[in-house]
């Protein structure tokens, strides 16, 4: 009977429990929110707190559903139905904290595994959960504005389910903040950030040592005049709420912000959106910023992109913007795959832009004091005749007597010493994925009649397409006039007009594509070819579905596209040419850097410098940087290091 009076009284206490919460929530407006607010609007707020019933608690118990990372509701002490608000996209056993480059999205928001089972809905090791609502994008905190609108209401903290909601309410409020940050002083504008040394020290050793080390100040305002406030916000952002939103015209400055106050996952994230973004057009100044930053994969990927795509990296727009010691470290590379005639005319175009910075005339004298020692890092010898004499010495940048030497090397038996390399660049090798296991020819195939024959294929690593190898004339010897394509997702990346010669051999013939063009892992392309000539070629079989060659797996499957009969188990375009990733290697730049000679009163120049004592206002190399300070020239030193590798 005790035992009974008193399950009656907690019961009693529950119910009073329950009303006092009901009250507390009518009184709020807002209905108790019952999971983290990724629904879009405040109206599905109020839905979903009319379906869970007006006397109904909150399932927060340590039970199975809990664990998986869903909020439940109860009504009337039944078992309520599960309503998950979250937008998650689970992966498998991810190898970093953050998306891989492939997983990323053109958008610019990134997201963060949670470590949270109140926001991540999965089983597995970790989820990636993202700030999308059901009905469009929604994150815990406003863009680079006050959240004082969000906790203006007394009992604000009520509506916030989780430590992750009610420390994002924190970020850039005015609410019980303890410091000020006077940020941007190097810009053209200052902003003043509120902040929490709590939340801050709690995310990076930097604001702890600041705030709580043995070394602290008491300073009420600090000033950060090297950071952009755009760039700091997006810093706190993380540290607050777990949310990192990249954009393309910050992401330099953020990837300062996070190595300044040496927080890992943001800097990585940008190192993942950097590489996602890398191109041909934008290698040579990303380069120069992971120098910088000391981003060894990032240099690495860059590297990749420029050794493969030298033509279009040197003349991008962006080229004229790196330092002086990326630009020598480019001038050194022996991988490049680009004619010398080219790198000289992108040297011109660096020394013009540095001419213009320094506000003196573009003169031949010139820019020849501003390249120094690294206009012999150019390998003048190794072009032609034609493009020296209609090139490079119309220029007026080489002496008269450098120009004479170089005439008699092109020209003469006895021939002069220079102190430029004579060598040629060896250039990238280019590797061949074979797909078939033999070929053969019959009376009655293999025909062209204007139909295309196109393969499907994807690869596990990044590459670089060069061209295909095809099929031949298996009657005498025949030329074929062909174009071949390579589309992903109906999309045109390249393609290319031209003609090759077949000597009536069953060997493959190579026809390239102008510029190399970049495959992404994990995503397939089509492979086209439309021939045109003597009817009968030779053709391959015993096709294979996948091909391994040396670290790149490839996979093969049919195309639409092909109207001529090819497939994975016959047919053409038996090869497809390739550069393969290379491993991780060092700038291969010179032992020392090479300085120009004096301008002006310049005492010499330097690189970008110590990293310690630039801002990320100064992130792109420019010849202000370059020229500026002491150090001196490479001198003869540097000419013979150029002409070491004869």
């Amino acid at each position: 009977m005790a035992q009974w009076i008193t399950t009656k009284r907690n019961q009693e206490a529950m119910s009073q429990m329950n009303a006092w919460i009901n009250v507390e929530t009518l009184n709020n407006n807002n209905g108790l929110l019952l999971s983290p607010p990724h629904n879009s609007s405040h109206q599905q707020q109020q839905q979903h707190s009319s379906r869970s019933g007006g006397s109904g608690g909150v399932s927060t118990g340590g039970n199975d559903r809990s664990s998986a990372g869903m909020v439940g509701t109860s009504s009337g002490g039944a078992s309520g139905e599960i309503n998950n608000l979250q937008i998650t996209q689970p992966i498998s056993a991810p190898a970093s904290p953050l998306a891989s480059p492939g997983a990323i999205s053109s958008s610019t928001s990134f997201c963060l595994p949670s470590s949270s089972n109140a926001l991540a809905a999965t089983t597995g090791s970790g989820s990636y959960v993202c700030s999308g609502g059901a009905a469009g994008n929604m994150s815990y905190a406003n863009s680079g504005v006050s959240n004082a609108s969000d906790t203006a209401d007394p009992n604000w903290q009520a509506t916030k389910a989780t430590v992750l909601e009610r420390n994002a309410a924190m970020f850039n409020n005015e609410l019980m903040s303890d410091v000020k940050f006077i940020v941007g002083g190097d810009f053209d504008t200052v902003q003043t950030i509120p902040a929490h040394k709590y939340i801050l020290a709690t995310g990076s050793s930097v604001f702890y040592a600041m705030f709580y080390g043995g070394l602290a100040e008491n300073k009420q305002e600090i000033k950060v005049p090297d950071v952009e406030p755009t760039a700091f916000l997006t810093l706190l952002r993380y540290l607050y709420c777990d949310e990192i939103q990249l954009e393309p015209d910050n992401i330099l400055a953020t990837l300062y912000a996070a190595k300044k106050y040496i927080v890992p996952h943001l800097a990585r994230a940008c190192v993942n959106y950097l590489e996602v973004k890398l191109t041909a057009k934008n290698a040579c100044l990303l380069l120069s910023q992971s120098r910088l930053f000391e981003e060894p994969e990032l240099m690495q990927r860059c590297w990749e992109v420029i050794d493969a795509q030298a033509e279009m990296a040197i003349k991008s727009e962006d080229f004229v913007d790196i330092d002086l010691k990326t630009f020598e470290s480019i001038l050194w590379r022996e991988t490049l795959n680009c004619k010398e005639i080219h790198l000289f005319e992108a040297a011109l175009n660096w020394a013009q832009n540095c001419c213009q910075k320094m506000g003196i005339d573009q003169t031949a004298q010139n820019m020849r004091k501003v390249l120094g020692q690294a206009l012999h890092l150019i390998r003048i010898p190794t072009m032609t005749l034609d493009e020296f004499a209609n090139g490079v010495a119309q220029t007026g940048i080489l002496t008269s007597q450098e120009t004479i030497d170089m005439f008699l090397h092109f020209t003469a038996k006895s021939k002069p010493s220079l102190n430029f390399p004579i060598k040629p660049r060896a250039g990238l090798k280019t590797q061949v994925c074979h797909r078939f296991q033999s070929c053969a020819y019959r009376s009655n195939q293999w025909r062209y009649r204007g139909r295309c024959d196109s393969i499907q294929f994807s690869v596990d690593k990044r590459i670089f397409i060069v061209g295909f190898g095809l099929y031949g004339s298996s009657t005498g010897a025949a030329t074929y006039n062909v174009k071949i394509e390579l589309k992903r997702l109906g999309r045109t990346l390249a393609e290319n007009d031209t003609k090759f010669f077949s000597d009536g051999s069953s060997n493959t013939f190579h026809v390239f594509f102008e510029n190399p063009i970049q495959i992404e892992p994990e995503c397939y392309y089509t492979a086209s070819v439309i021939l045109d000539g003597v009817e009968l070629s030779f053709f391959g079989q015993e096709g294979m579905s996948e091909v391994c060659m040396g670290n790149v797996t490839f996979q093969f499957q049919c195309s639409s596209e092909s109207t001529n009969g090819t497939g994975v188990q016959g047919g053409q375009i038996p090869e497809l040419i390739f550069y393969g990733p290379t491993a991780i290697a060092s700038m291969n730049s010179p032992p020392n850097s090479m300085c120009a000679s004096p301008v002006g009163d310049m005492d010499g120049c330097i690189g970008i410098g110590n990293k310690s004592n630039r801002n990320s206002s100064e992130l792109s190399g420019n010849c202000d940087d370059i020229l500026s300070g002491g150090g001196g020239g490479g001198g003869d030193a540097a000419a013979e290091a150029a002409t070491s590798t004869n």
